[in-house]
């Protein structure tokens, strides 16, 4: 066995919402993965794309459940943003902010001058998530991008994992703009560069590990970067999602949620597996139990249940891309496919 996976990197650039916790509620296994990275001397940064509080709010909610931690241990999407903007913009530029006081607080501390009405002095957009924004904070953006603004989204997700299930996220709000004005805004979250590159200065690592809960962001972040993986599912990818992942969405390592850092490394990679058998048959992938003995739905535990799904995705994605079906053969299989949520396609 290997050495646990958080062993071999210098930082973990993790996720918030659906990784660490979700809204109100701690992800099973967060605290006590966070804890051994202290303890084994990894940083840990938070890098969240909700930009609608900032790092001293998430500090005292993520100490609140029980995971203490520092407001310069965040890094987020609205600091990202508005420093694409200062690096654009002169000293004392009118920005239009659609988003929560927090954000306009990080425009004003880039030197910026933040106002919520569409004006001629208004030469920049910047939107982020809050939960107060309407129509009205939307026809404003409208307005002063149609008249030439300069428009930059901290992120584009178009979902927000909450205990309740998932809510419109940022991405959904700014569609509504795109809608109207026909433009597409510079985007500082994940997978854009701006928040991968600010948090990875932030931890002074040389070999982070990103983990998150997400392919079109966290993962896709990482590999837009250079850097590794991990996807947990207990936010928004599921199994199916993965299996149909291209290259650029691709982890480097799966787990069912943080605590897989604490488990070796080898064990979380996408590789065949012993215990599994797996063949592309006509473009179908047909699972089955290699242990005779063993083959029943009973044996599929969740943990089964991620292997075989690693070793799918070992097997499909050299074959492919995109949705795949699976044939599920023998009670083991057909127990590991149904814990996946994936659709069965059981022999006879």
């Amino acid at each position: 066995m290997s050495e646990p996976l958080l062993a071999g990197y210098d930082a973990l650039l993790l996720d918030l919402d659906g990784t660490v916790y979700r809204g109100a509620e701690i992800v099973d296994g967060a605290a006590e993965a966070v804890a051994a990275a202290h303890q084994a001397g990894v940083a840990v940064r938070y890098v969240t794309n909700n930009a609608s509080r900032g790092p001293e709010a998430v500090a005292e909610q993520l100490t609140g459940l029980g995971i203490p931690a520092k407001p310069d241990e965040v890094t987020t999407s609205a600091q990202a943003a508005v420093g694409v903007l200062a690096d654009r913009l002169a000293p004392g530029s009118t920005v239009l902010v659609v988003g929560a006081d927090s954000l306009a607080d990080e425009v004003t501390n880039r030197g910026l001058v933040p106002v919520r009405t569409a004006g001629p002095e208004v030469v920049a957009v910047v939107q982020g998530l809050s939960r107060d924004v309407g129509w009205h904070e939307l026809a404003e953006a409208t307005v002063a991008i149609r008249a030439g603004a300069l428009w930059v989204a901290s992120n584009m997700d178009r979902t927000l994992p909450t205990e309740r299930g998932l809510l419109p996220g940022n991405g959904a709000l700014v569609a509504a703009v795109r809608a109207a004005t026909d433009v597409e805004p510079l985007v500082a979250g994940k997978p854009a560069r701006p928040l991968m590159d600010d948090s990875i200065a932030a931890s002074d690592s040389r070999h982070p590990l990103v983990v998150g809960d997400r392919l079109d962001t966290d993962i896709a972040g990482a590999n837009a970067v250079g850097v590794d993986s991990l996807l947990v599912l207990s936010g928004v990818a599921t199994p199916a999602d993965l299996l149909a992942a291209d290259e650029t969405h691709r982890p480097t390592y799966l787990a069912a949620d943080l605590s897989g850092a604490l488990h070796p490394a080898d064990t979380q990679r996408f590789t065949e597996s012993p215990d599994w058998s797996v063949h592309v048959v006509d473009g179908t992938l047909r699972l089955t139990a290699t242990d005779p003995a063993a083959d029943g739905p009973a044996s599929a535990t969740s943990g089964s249940a991620l292997t075989a799904l690693r070793a799918l995705c070992a097997a499909w994605w050299p074959q492919g891309t995109g949705p795949v079906g699976v044939r599920a053969e023998g009670p083991a299989a057909e127990a590991a496919v149904s814990k996946l949520g994936l659709a069965s396609e059981t022999s006879g």
